[in-house]
């Protein structure tokens, strides 16, 4: 029996009729499983839309988890920062009234400090003091005329700076002793120091006038041999002047100085320089010229003077003694009663307390 929703079979006829079946068989195998194959990525489909789902739903709880964590992190963090905040809030207001407390009492003892310290004119007058008695000091002890000056100048250049009309008497007595001190020749001590430490250091190889010698003769120019004979008598000439020698002098005979003695001799003579060297720095001028006339004399009495240690010693000890020395040197009395009488008119005079009457 054939179905009735068959379509109708073709006229048969022809050679084609035995494969109309047969089509009609791959047309519905194919339509098959093409609806097979649509259902099963259909399925496919679903289950992965399903599995994705399922996933969104896994991450999106993750993360509402982690989110949930890191507001509850988040809201103690901020409880902390509080606490801390409030107590960093306590130790400035704190800090903030020990620093008004602070500055309170810098402000009283600074105005204590400006009610007890002196002014700045009381604290020049004071260093022009201390300048003055300095300055005085170098040219009682030393002699030292260039620093004194110096001081003086500075202790002008700081009243200078004080610009008040009490200071032009003190100034007046500072420029005076300022010339006084120019007028005062200088003596560059420095200097003869040198030559002294230099004429020191010759001592010791300045020969004895008693180790002088004649000039050593040429020796005469080769000439042919003589014979024995004249040789002989020869030789014996001149053992015989040997032992004979005849000297013209233009000066008296040199002391003799026993070899043991000659040490003696030269340390006396180096004390004698050092000596004048102490008399020098110290502005001794009667013991300088003592000491370099003493110096001088033995050199020429006991040294060779034609030699050229001699001479130079000579000539330098010879300078040094006729270099002038300054007279008394200026004191600076008058500018230190000049400043103490400014500072004493400027302190201030406590009123007497009167006296209690009796009961």
């Amino acid at each position: 029996m054939s179905d009735p929703a068959d379509p109708p079979a073709p006229p048969s006829g022809g050679g084609a009729e035995p494969h109309a079946p047969a089509t009609r068989l791959a047309s519905r195998g194919f339509v098959v499983v093409a609806a097979m194959a649509v259902a099963a990525l259909a399925a496919a489909g679903w289950l992965d839309a399903r599995r994705e789902v399922r996933d969104l739903r896994e991450e999106a709880a993750r993360r509402l988890t982690a989110t949930e964590a890191a507001q509850a992190a988040a809201r103690e963090r901020e409880g902390r920062v509080d606490g801390e905040l409030r107590e960093a809030q306590a130790k400035l207001a704190l800090l903030q009234a020990r620093v008004a407390e602070s500055q309170s009492q810098q402000a009283a003892l600074e105005a204590l400090y400006r009610e007890m310290a002196p002014s700045r004119d009381d604290l020049a007058l004071t260093e022009v003091e201390q300048i003055l008695l300095i300055a005085n000091q170098q040219l009682a002890l030393a002699g030292n005329v260039p620093a004194a000056l110096a001081a003086l100048q500075l202790a002008d250049g700081k009243l200078a700076r004080v610009d008040r009309p009490q200071v032009a008497p003190l100034r007046r007595a500072i420029g005076r002793d300022v010339e006084r001190l120019r007028a005062v020749p200088f003596i560059d001590v420095t200097a003869i120091t040198v030559k002294l430490d230099a004429a020191i250091a010759q001592v010791d190889a300045l020969p004895l006038a008693r180790d002088e010698r004649l000039p050593t003769p040429k020796p005469a120019a080769p000439a042919a041999e003589p014979p024995a004979w004249r040789r002989f008598l020869g030789d014996a000439w001149e053992e015989l002047r040997s032992l004979v020698r005849l000297e013209i002098s233009d000066r008296p005979m040199a002391p003799l100085v026993a070899r043991e003695q000659a040490y003696f001799l030269r340390e006396n003579l180096r004390l004698r320089l050092l000596s004048a060297r102490v008399a020098i720095l110290g502005r001794q001028e009667a013991s300088y010229k003592a000491d370099l006339k003493a110096a001088l004399a033995w050199t020429r009495q006991y040294f060779d003077m034609r030699t050229k240690q001699g001479q130079a010693l000579q000539e330098t000890l010879s300078q040094m003694l006729n270099t002038p020395m300054p007279d008394d040197l200026p004191d600076l009395g008058a500018s230190l009663d000049a400043v103490r009488a400014l500072k004493a008119a400027q302190e201030p005079r406590v009123p007497p307390t009167p006296a209690r009457a009796n009961r």
